[in-house]
C-alpha cells in the first residue's frame, strides 16, 4: 500500500542538492540521531557514526567493528527445547573521535555555539566527512575550525582525523584535547554514567548489558602515541586501539598526555596567534581477534600507526580517492536531469561500499556499521538485497560475503540437528553463527534463510562463472541446504493417485503471518534450492569428477539422494486459488479477515509496535512483500498474468512496515505495468533514511534498503532479469528521466548500459564479448562499437491501485464474505527492565 513520497522530500534549505556530496549547512539538535547515521563513515570492518568531534551534542556515540560482540544468556520466561540460548550484541569499541576545542577555556558545543557559518559534508568521491565552521566565542572572537574524518578503504584497520583551528580575530589560548574513551561500559567522556534511556522498540539494540563488557588488559603511552587493550568479558574477543598525534603550528604549544584504564588523553595547549593555523592530525588503528592476546594486537596497532608515520596522511587520502574512483567506475548509476535523486542514489551506493568493502569474509550487519540497531546482527537481507549488487559491481566482495556463510556451515549443521532435521539450518539472525532470535515464530521458523543463501550462491556462479569456488566451497552449502528441505518436507498422496511435496510449520518473509503451512515464498525458493543443488552435482559429475567424488565422500552423498531432491522439487506444492485467481501466501491465508489498512490511523503504524502478534496473525495483512518477492526472484516460473493478479491482490494489504518491502514492490510494479506506483515505491526506498520515513534512521542505515535501491533501478526501471545466468532487459524508464547509465560485471567482462526512452545501448569496456537479450532480441556486445537496440515504448501502463481495494466483499470458496476490519487496541505502558 503506497504512502506518497515526494520526488525530493529533503529540506533543501538545510541539505542542498549536490550530486557527489551529502551537505548540511545548518545544524539541528532535533534530529541529531538521524544525521549521526547519515554522516557516518566506515569500510565494512570499522564504522564511526557522524558524532561531532567535540562530543556534544549527540544522540548515540558509536564506533563499531564488524563481528566484535558480547554474548549473554537469553532468559525465556517459559523455556522449551531448542530455543535460542545465546544472545549476541555488537560492542561499542572505544571512541577515538573526540577532539575537543577550547578557546579562552570556553568549550565549543555546536548546539549552543554562535556560528557565523557552518557546513558539514560527506564526500562520496573522497570518502571523507568534513566540517567547516566559523565560531564566535562568548568573548566575541571569531574562530575558524575545519575537521576531517576518514575510515580507510585500503587499510581496513585505519582511521584518520584532522582538526585545524585558526583565530580570525585576536590572540587566545587554545586547547585541543584528543581522547580515547571506553563508552561501552556506561561512562561518558566526563566520567559520569550514561543515563540515557530508550523507549521500547524491537528493531533497536536491547539495551545495556548488565555487567562490565570490556575488561582492561593493557595500556601504553609514549609521547603522543597511546595504545589500550581490552578483552570482552563473555565472548572472549580481544581488541587493541591505538592513536598517534601530530601537531603543525607556528604558535607556541605544550603537550600533556595521560592514560587510564578507560580514558587516554593527549592535550595540546597552544598560545594561538591571529591568522596562524593549528593543525592536529590523529591516526587511529583498531585490531581485533577472537582471542589473540592484547599484547599482540598492541603490536599490530603500532605497526599500522608506523605506516602512517612513514607515509603521511596525504598518501592515504590519495589511496582513498583512487579506491573510490574505481568503485564509481564499477558501481555508479547515473540518472540524467534528476540532481536530487542522483544525490540520494549515490548516497545509497556509498553506504553499500561503507558496509561491504572490507567486510573481508565477515557478514554484513543489517545496519552496516552506522548504528547498533538490530544489535549488529546479520540477516537474510544480505543474500537477497546486497549480493546481487556485489556480483554485478564487485564480484570479489560478493565471494567474500559468501565465504562467510561457508564458515558458518558447522554451526548451521548443529542447529539443524537441534531442530530434528538433516542438513544445515542457517540462523535467522546471528553474529557468531548461533541463532540469536528469542522469538522463534518470526525467527527460527523462517527456514527460507537456507533457500536465500543457496539462491545467492547459485546467482554468483551463474553470473561470474567462478566454478572453482562453487565446486570447492559452494557445493557443501548447496548439498546441506537441499538436504534440509528434503527432510523438512513430506509427501502426501492426492486423490488422483499423484504425490505432492509439502512444507509445514514455517514463516515466510512476511513476519505478520507466522508458522504456517506451505508458505508460497518458502516453497518456491526451496524448489529452486533443490533444483540448483541437483544441477550442480550433475554438472560436477561430468565437469570435475574428482571434485564430485570429494563432495560425495565428505558429505556421504549418494545418487539416490540427488534423485530425491529432483523429485521433491518437481512435486513441490505451489498453491493457487481458482476463486481469486492468485497464489495464496499460505494454506489458511485467504480464510482470514482483512485488515483495513486504508482506515488504520497513522498513530497505529507500524502495527508491530501497537498490536500483539496474535492480533496481527489473525488477519490478512503483510509486514512486507512475500508472494511478490517470490515472483521477482523466481520470475521465470510464473506468467505475466499471474504476476499482475498477485501484485494487485497483495499490494493493498502490504503495510510496508518493513523497509525491505518498497523496493521489491517497485520492481514488480514496473514489470506488470504500474509505472507510477513503481516510482513511488522506489522513492520510499530511496529516501527511507535520508528523509527518515520510518522514524528510526537514528539507529543506523537500512543497508538492505540501500541495496534494494540498486535492485529497483536495475531490475525495475532497466527491466533486467538474470534467470539461470541469462541476462535480459525489458525497460521501464520513468517518464521524466532522460536517461540512466550503469555498469555490469558479467562473467569477467564489464558492460556499460545506457537506457533512454527510445533505445538501450551497450558498450563493452573490458573482457570478452557478452550476449544479452532485449525483449527477446539477442544482442552480442563486442569490443568494436556500442550496440543499440530501438525501444518502442516502456511497456504497458496501468492506472495506479491507490485507493482501490479489490478484496473488500470478496467471497471465499465456501461463499463467506471477507470483512475489512481495524482491530481496536488500547494504550499499554511498556516497562523496560534496565537491569
Amino acid at each position: 500500500m503506497i504512502r506518497e513520497v515526494s520526488s525530493d522530500p529533503m529540506d533543501r534549505l538545510r541539505f542542498p542538492a549536490d550530486e557527489w556530496r551529502l551537505v548540511e549547512i545548518e545544524p539541528n539538535e532535533g534530529d541529531v540521531g538521524t544525521t549521526e547515521t547519515l554522516f557516518s563513515v566506515g569500510n565494512g570492518y570499522l564504522g564511526m557514526r557522524g558524532n561531532p568531534e567535540e562530543g556534544r551534542t549527540s544522540y548515540a556515540h558509536g564506533t563499531f567493528i564488524n563481528g566484535f560482540h558480547e554474548t549473554w544468556p537469553i532468559k525465556h520466561a517459559e523455556e522449551a527445547f531448542g530455543f535460542a540460548h545465546t544472545g549476541q550484541t555488537i560492542v561499542h569499541v572505544p571512541d577515538t573521535m573526540l577532539m575537543k576545542v577550547y578557546v579562552d577555556d570556553e568549550p565549543l558545543i555546536i548546539n549552543v555555539a554562535d556560528l557565523d557559518s557552518y557546513e558539514r559534508a560527506l564526500d562520496f568521491r573522497e570518502g571523507r566527512l568534513t566540517r567547516d565552521i566559523v565560531w564566535r566565542t562568548p568573548a566575541g572572537k571569531r574562530v575558524q575550525i575545519r575537521t576531517s574524518r576518514m575510515v580507510s578503504f585500503t587499510d581496513r584497520h585505519l582511521a584518520l582525523m584532522q582538526i585545524e583551528v585558526t583565530l580570525l580575530e585576536g590572540d587566545a589560548p587554545v586547547v585541543i584535547a584528543s581522547q580515547i574513551v571506553n563508552r561501552q561500559d556506561g561512562y561518558t567522556d566526563y566520567r559520569r554514567p550514561d543515563s540515557s534511556v530508550e523507549g521500547w522498540d524491537p528493531r533497536r539494540a536491547a539495551g545495556k548489558l548488565a555487567e562490565r563488557v570490556l575488561i582492561p588488559q593493557m595500556k601504553w603511552q609514549h609521547g603522543k602515541r597511546t595504545v589500550m587493550g581490552y578483552q570482552v568479558a563473555r565472548s572472549g574477543m580481544t581488541l587493541a586501539v591505538g592513536a598517534d598525534h601530530y601537531i603543525d603550528t607556528d604558535s607556541e604549544f605544550e603537550t600533556v598526555s595521560s592514560v587510564e584504564d578507560d580514558l587516554g588523553k593527549v592535550v595540546f595547549r597552544v598560545n594561538a596567534r591571529e591568522g596562524v593555523p593549528i593543525t592536529v592530525s590523529k591516526a587511529v588503528a583498531y585490531h581485533t581477534s577472537r582471542g589473540v592476546p592484547c599484547n599482540e594486537l598492541n603490536d599490530r596497532c603500532r605497526r599500522t600507526l608506523d605506516r602512517v608515520q612513514e607515509h603521511g596522511f596525504e598518501h592515504f587520502y590519495i589511496q582513498q580517492q583512487q579506491w573510490l574512483d574505481e568503485f564509481w567506475r564499477e558501481s555508479d548509476v547515473e540518472i540524467e536531469g534528476q540532481p536530487a535523486i542522483q544525490q540520494a542514489v549515490r548516497w545509497c551506493l556509498f553506504q553499500l561500499a561503507q558496509a561491504t568493502a572490507r567486510s573481508d569474509q565477515l557478514g554484513i550487519p543489517a545496519k552496516g556499521l552506522s548504528g547498533s540497531g538490530y544489535e549488529g546482527h546479520y540477516f537474510w537481507d544480505t543474500e537477497i538485497y546486497l549480493v546481487p549488487f556485489l556480483i554485478y559491481t564487485s564480484p570479489r566482495v560478493a565471494r567474500n560475503v559468501l565465504r562467510f556463510r561457508v564458515g558458518l556451515l558447522p554451526q548451521a549443521r548443529e542447529r539443524a540437528q537441534v531442530m530434528s532435521q538433516r542438513g544445515a539450518l542457517f540462523p535467522w539472525r546471528t553474529i557468531n553463527g548461533e541463532e540469536a532470535s528469542a522469538y522463534y515464530a518470526a525467527g527460527t521458523a523462517q527456514y527460507h534463510i537456507d533457500a536465500d543463501v543457496a539462491f545467492a550462491f547459485a546467482k554468483y556462479r551463474d553470473l561470474t562463472g567462478d566454478v572453482g569456488f562453487m565446486y570447492r566451497d559452494g557445493a557443501p552449502v548447496m548439498v546441506e541446504t537441499a538436504r534440509l528441505w528434503a527432510d523438512l518436507g513430506f509427501w502426501r498422496s492426492d486423490k488422483d493417485g499423484s504425490r505432492s511435496f509439502h512444507i509445514h510449520g514455517v514463516t515466510g518473509p512476511d513476519e505478520y503471518t507466522a508458522v504456517v503451512n506451505n508458505n508460497m515464498f518458502t516453497n518456491v525458493m526451496a524448489r529452486a534450492n533443490l533444483r540448483s543443488a541437483a544441477m550442480l552435482m550433475r554438472e560436477m559429475q561430468i565437469a570435475d569428477p574428482a571434485a564430485y567424488e570429494r563432495v560425495c565422500h565428505s558429505l556421504l552423498l549418494t545418487e539416490d539422494e540427488i534423485e530425491e531432491w529432483e523429485q521433491c522439487a518437481e512435486s513441490m506444492v505451489v498453491l493457487f486459488d481458482e476463486t481469486f485467481g492468485i497464489h495464496p501466501q499460505d494454506e489458511k491465508f485467504l480464510t482470514s479477515e482483512l485488515w483495513d489498512l486504508e482506515n488504520t490511523p497513522d498513530d497505529k503504524r507500524p502495527l508491530l509496535l501497537n498490536y500483539h502478534p496474535l492480533v496481527i496473525y489473525r488477519f490478512q495483512v503483510l509486514k512486507q512483500a512475500d508472494v511478490v518477492l517470490a515472483l521477482f526472484l523466481q520470475g521465470d516460473q510464473f506468467t505475466r498474468e499471474e504476476k499482475k493478479a498477485d501484485f494487485e491482490y497483495y499490494d493493498p494489504i502490504t503495510t510496508g512496515d518493513s523497509t525491505l518491502s518498497g523496493v521489491v514492490q517497485s520492481v514488480m510494479a514496473a514489470e506488470v505495468g504500474y509505472h507510477d506506483m513503481a516510482v513511488q515505491y522506489f522513492l520510499s526506498g530511496l529516501y527511507v533514511d535520508l528523509a527518515d520515513l520510518h522514524s528510526n534512521a537514528r539507529d543506523g542505515v537500512h543497508i538492505a534498503s540501500t541495496g534494494g535501491v540498486w535492485n529497483a533501478l536495475i531490475y525495475g526501471f532497466a527491466g533486467m532479469r538474470d534467470h539461470n545466468g541469462q541476462v535480459t532487459f525489458d525497460p521501464r524508464l520513468p517518464d521524466d528521466w532522460p536517461s540512466m547509465t550503469f555498469p555490469l560485471a558479467i562473467r569477467g567482462s564489464r558492460v556499460r548500459v545506457r537506457l533512454e526512452a527510445e533505445q538501450i545501448t551497450f558498450t563493452l569496456e573490458k573482457g570478452d564479448p557478452v550476449e544479452v537479450s532485449v525483449r527477446g532480441e539477442a544482442v552480442v556486445v563486442g569490443a568494436d562499437l556500442p550496440v543499440s537496440v530501438e525501444l518502442h515504448g516502456q511497456g504497458g501502463r496501468l492506472q495506479s491501485l491507490q485507493g482501490s481495494h479489490p478484496l473488500i466483499g470478496g467471497r471465499r470458496p465456501d461463499g463467506s464474505v471477507i470483512q475489512a476490519v481495524v482491530p481496536e487496541s488500547h494504550p499499554q505502558e511498556i516497562v523496560v527492565d534496565e537491569g
